[in-house]
C-alpha cells in the first residue's frame, strides 16, 4: 500500500461536505495548538516529527485500522515520509500536498446569489485562514472586494467566466493578511478603491471611495452602494451590493465582532465600533445577508461551505449585537481582546505599499489562524 497526495481542493471539499477525516499532524505541539485543519467531523492526533524518527510502531494503536488518514506537517515533507512509514504498517494514508502553507492559501469559490438583473456573487473561501473574498459578475464584468495575495484565483476564474475585472476594493487596510488588490489593478488595468482614511500613508494611486458612493458594475448595471462603518480601522467600509447583500469587512462577522486595536488605537476607536454595530447597521433592513471578510470558527459555514447570514439573524443571536451597557462593550473588545495576528504590523505596511516581501516572506508573515474578531 502506497502514500497518496491529497490536494487542499480535495481537503476543503471533505471539510465543507462535513465528511469524517483523521488527521496525523507532524507539526510541533505549539504550531497543532495555535492553528490546524478545522472541521466538524475531524479527529486528531499530534505527535511531533521527530517523536517519529525511529518509526511509527509507539502510535499505531492511537489510529484508525479501517479509516483513512491524512498526515498532515507545515510544508509536506515530513508527513510523506510518516505517510510512507503507515503506510508500511498496512494503514491507509495520504498526505497533504504542500502541508499547511498550500492549506493556508486555497482558496474554494462558491456561489452565494444570483442577483436581480443577472449578475451573480461569489464568495471566496479561505478554509485555511478563514479569509472571505468575493467577486461580483454583471455583463462581461466583475468587480473584487478583499481579495486576498492569490491573485492567480481570482484571474483564472473571470477567465473561466468569461469576464474581466474592471473594479477592485479593500473594505479597510488589512493587518492581518497581504491585500491582492492593488496587484490585480495592476494588471488587469482594472480601478482599485480604497477608504481614503486608511490610505493616508500608502505609497501607491487609488481612487478613495467615500460614504454613501454608488458604482455600477456590468451590463445589468449592479450597484454597489458603500458604507462608513469605522470601529476596526478609522476608515473601514461596508458594501452593500445589489441592494441586498451587505459585505461588513471586519466590523461584523458571523458569531463576533470586529476588534479595534490592530492600529493601536483601541481606546479612540471603540466608540466608533460601537456606533458601526449599533446605530449604521441597526438602520438597515434586517433582510440584507451579512457576508463578512472573515470567519473565526468552522461552525459559522453553512451547509454549502459559504459564510452569510440575515442581519436581523444576527442582531439576535450575535452576542456582540447585544451589549446594551456601553461600558460592558468597552471593556469587552479592549480588556479581553485575543492575541494579535502574526506579524500584523509587517502586514499593514506591506498593505501600505512600505515594505516588498518576498513570496516566501509573505508566506511566513500571514501563517496562523484568523485573529481579527472578538467573541
Amino acid at each position: 500500500m502506497s502514500v497518496t497526495a491529497m490536494n487542499p481542493k480535495e481537503l476543503a471539499r471533505k471539510v465543507i461536505q462535513k465528511e469524517p477525516l483523521f488527521i496525523l499532524d507532524v507539526r510541533n505541539e505549539d504550531a497543532f495548538r495555535d492553528w490546524k485543519v478545522e472541521g466538524e467531523n475531524i479527529q486528531y492526533l499530534n505527535v511531533p516529527y521527530f517523536d517519529l524518527l525511529d518509526g511509527v510502531e509507539e502510535i499505531v494503536d492511537q489510529l484508525p485500522k479501517q479509516q483513512p488518514i491524512l498526515v498532515v506537517c507545515a510544508k509536506e515533507g515530513s508527513s510523506i515520509l510518516v505517510g510512507e512509514m503507515l503506510s508500511e504498517e498496512g494503514f491507509n494514508t495520504s498526505y497533504l500536498a504542500g502541508g499547511m502553507k498550500a492549506w493556508s492559501e486555497h482558496l474554494e469559490p462558491i456561489k452565494v446569489a444570483d442577483l436581480r438583473e443577472g449578475g451573480e456573487l461569489y464568495q471566496f473561501v479561505r478554509l485555511g485562514k478563514g479569509c472571505l473574498s468575493y467577486m461580483v459578475l454583471s455583463g462581461n464584468e466583475a468587480a473584487i472586494i478583499d481579495a486576498t495575495r492569490m491573485t492567480d484565483a481570482y484571474m483564472m476564474f473571470a477567465k473561466q467566466m468569461g469576464v474581466s475585472i474592471s473594479h477592485v476594493f479593500d473594505t479597510h487596510l488589512h493587518a492581518d493578511h497581504i491585500s491582492g488588490g492593488r496587484m490585480i489593478a495592476e494588471e488587469t488595468g482594472a480601478t482599485y478603491w480604497l477608504p481614503p482614511k486608511d490610505a493616508e500613508e500608502v505609497t501607491f494611486n487609488y481612487e478613495p471611495i467615500e460614504d454613501n458612493a454608488h458604482l455600477q458594475v456590468g451590463a445589468s448595471r449592479i450597484d454597489i452602494q458603500s458604507l462608513d462603518t469605522p470601529g476596526h480601522t478609522i476608515g473601514s467600509m461596508s458594501f452593500i451590493v445589489d441592494e441586498a447583500y451587505l459585505l461588513t469587512g471586519d466590523i461584523l462577522f458571523i458569531d463576533s465582532i470586529g476588534r479595534p486595536d490592530l492600529a493601536g488605537k483601541a481606546e479612540d476607536w471603540v466608540g466608533d465600533l460601537r456606533h458601526s454595530l449599533y446605530e449604521t447597521y441597526q438602520s438597515l433592513s434586517p433582510e440584507h445577508v451579512v457576508m463578512p471578510a472573515h470567519f473565526m470558527i468552522v461552525e459559522e459555514l453553512n451547509d454549502d461551505g459559504s459564510v452569510a447570514e440575515k442581519l436581523g439573524v444576527l442582531m439576535e443571536r450575535n452576542h456582540g449585537l447585544n451589549v446594551d451597557d456601553e461600558r460592558e462593550f468597552r471593556s469587552m473588545v479592549t480588556d479581553h481582546l485575543p492575541p494579535q495576528p502574526n506579524a500584523y504590523r509587517e502586514i499593514r505596511e506591506t498593505n501600505m505599499g512600505n515594505k516588498t516581501p518576498s513570496l516566501e516572506e509573505q508566506r511566513e508573515m500571514e501563517m496562523g489562524p484568523n485573529r481579527c474578531a472578538v467573541r
